[in-house]
């Protein structure tokens, strides 16, 4: 499911992710505590999210559950992101970050072996 989730949003979400299902006023309490929102502010969000299908509300204490993954989201945002700057080529958005970030030996290993995986994903 593809859904695109905004800055604001994403904070709703990564308290879901992170600790799982949560109440409108849990969830209201920790991002007053975290960025200072009010409880309106929270609610408004928890609604969008609902609304987006990216968020349920369940039960008679508003318990709020991610429906959608921290990884839909990840693959969505980079998907939107090299289509709207690389012109949909990973290969140039590859180049692109490379060129600045030095790699860990254990960070291209990695790399290779997801393209190894992917290689023969294509094969099969």
């Amino acid at each position: 499911m593809a859904v695109k989730v905004f800055d604001s949003e994403l904070k709703v979400m990564e308290a879901l992710w992170k600790e799982g299902d949560l109440t409108a006023g849990q969830l209201a309490k920790m991002l007053k505590e975290q960025v200072g929102w009010n409880r309106n502010t929270t609610y408004t969000v928890i609604g969008k999210l609902i609304d987006k299908g990216a968020v349920e509300r369940y039960g008679s204490n508003f318990s709020c559950k991610a429906i959608i993954t921290k990884e839909q989201v990840q693959q969505h945002e980079a998907k939107e992101l090299v289509g709207k700057l690389f012109d949909g080529s990973a290969e140039v958005f590859l180049s692109a970050f490379l060129s600045d970030n030095a790699l860990s030996d254990n960070e291209i290993t990695r790399l290779k072996q997801l393209v190894d995986k992917y290689d023969g994903l294509k094969e099969g």
